[in-house]
């Protein structure tokens, strides 16, 4: 953590308030995020059909509007745009613990996840542009303020249950409307490079989609954005099975988030030391695929029961907590390089659009990917080959290594470096970059 600390102090004003932003960000979100679906189910006695629908209603709006969002975020500037979704999460969150009419809570659910989408690409772009050169550096503890916020929420959410949701619901919109007052008072106003554009925003989308270089990268890593998600999905699942409670489901959880916060800053610092950028997110990537290996060997075993104790519990959890901490450490290596290599891409212009276009992109992915995971999981189950599933995640990430791989032959960001410069003076701004 000291040298954490150091690389913090080490940048300027405006990048430790975006650090302190997203954490805060994600301290509010996930202190009422994890036990909203109970509240609605529990205490508003909802169906589980209108349950799903309140979720996916916030998720289709954030990932729906990340472009838009990054657009705007290139157009009137960062800070509007921060501000705008930290206010849209004021209400959104105050609404959830004050309507209970399923109208209400899905209006409250689409601001929530709008929220999400005006803020994301502005702070990532904002973190960039301030970073200057030191880019890896700056997303390495971005991502260490990040796990920290996923850490700290849901035990100050847990707590505030003690007394009513609808108290977790207010004070993350309190968190969030002081959050809202610190960066309207100290956070500098910021505008990417062109900060004038010469073309209407339906023009920029068609340039950024003509890139075919960016396109390919988004492309490749979306598999990277699966394998993630399955913190959430699949390893959860197994660990029920295997250890017939929730516990280990905790215990994934804070081994990640901790590895995460104490480890971010000296694995970046030796990584960047040793490979190229490609190099690096290639490798992660592989290590992202071997991660479910352990699952696929040990996939079939008999679940722990009472009678062997915690040596058999600590014997049944250990296949998933290894996937865990390997994922994790791909997820180390690959993140901050991932981040740079996008404003590379977009060669440092309209980079909120770049930033939206991929959150967005990433978004699709998990959805098509969850689909395939859960189909992959019936079917491992009813065929009697458990380790479907596993395997099939270990050959996405050998996928997306490979895929990296290829771009990385054929140049792929030097050349983006050359086609996404700004054109010379006079002359309108190309259709196609790439």
């Amino acid at each position: 953590m000291t040298r954490t600390l150091a690389q913090v102090r080490s940048f300027n004003r405006p990048v430790q308030l975006l650090l302190i932003n997203q954490l805060t960000i994600n301290v509010g979100f996930y202190m009422l995020m994890p036990y909203l679906a109970g509240y609605l189910s529990g205490d508003l006695a909802m169906a589980a059909w209108t349950v799903g629908l309140i979720l996916g209603v916030r998720n289709l709006s954030q990932q729906g509007m990340f472009l838009i969002g990054g657009s705007l975020a290139d157009r009137i500037g960062y800070k509007p745009m921060i501000l705008a979704g930290l206010g849209l999460r004021v209400v959104g969150f105050g609404l959830l613990g004050l309507v209970e009419s399923l109208p209400a809570l899905l209006a409250a659910s689409a601001l929530t996840g709008l929220a999400g989408a005006l803020f994301n690409p502005a702070v990532r772009a904002y973190l960039a542009a301030e970073a200057g050169e030191r880019k890896v550096d700056a997303f390495a503890v971005f991502n260490v303020f990040y796990q920290s916020g996923i850490l700290i929420g849901p035990l100050i959410g847990l707590a505030l249950l003690g007394f009513a949701f609808r108290w977790v619901c207010l004070v993350a919109a309190v968190l969030f409307l002081l959050l809202l007052i610190l960066q309207a008072r100290a956070l500098p106003a910021r505008h990417g490079a062109g900060d004038k554009p010469a073309q209407s925003m339906l023009a920029d989308w068609r340039q950024v989609l003509a890139h075919r270089s960016f396109l390919l990268f988004s492309l490749a890593m979306i598999g990277s954005y699966v394998l993630n998600f399955q913190v959430y999905l699949g390893l959860p699942i197994e660990v029920r099975r295997a250890t017939g409670g929730e516990t280990g489901v905790a215990a994934l959880f804070a081994v990640s988030g901790a590895l995460t916060v104490l480890g971010q800053v000296r694995l970046t610092a030796w990584v960047k030391a040793r490979w190229t950028p490609e190099q690096t997110i290639t490798r992660g990537l592989l290590v992202m695929g071997a991660a479910f290996l352990p699952l696929a060997l040990t996939a079939g075993t008999a679940p722990a029961t009472t009678g062997h104790g915690w040596t058999g519990y600590a014997a049944a959890l250990a296949p998933a907590l290894t996937s865990t901490v390997l994922l994790t450490l791909a997820t180390m290596i690959v993140y901050p390089f991932e981040m740079a290599t996008i404003v590379t891409l977009a060669g440092d212009r309209m980079v909120g659009t770049y930033y939206g276009l991929y959150n967005t992109l990433s978004g699709l992915g998990i959805a098509a990917g969850n689909l395939l995971t859960g189909a992959a999981l019936d079917a491992g189950r009813n065929l009697h080959v458990p380790a479907l599933p596993w395997i099939a995640l270990t050959l996405t990430g050998a996928s997306c290594a490979a895929a990296i791989r290829l771009l990385s032959r054929k140049g792929f960001q030097h050349r983006a470096e050359q086609v996404a410069k700004p054109p010379p003076p006079g002359r309108s701004t190309p259709a196609r970059t790439g």
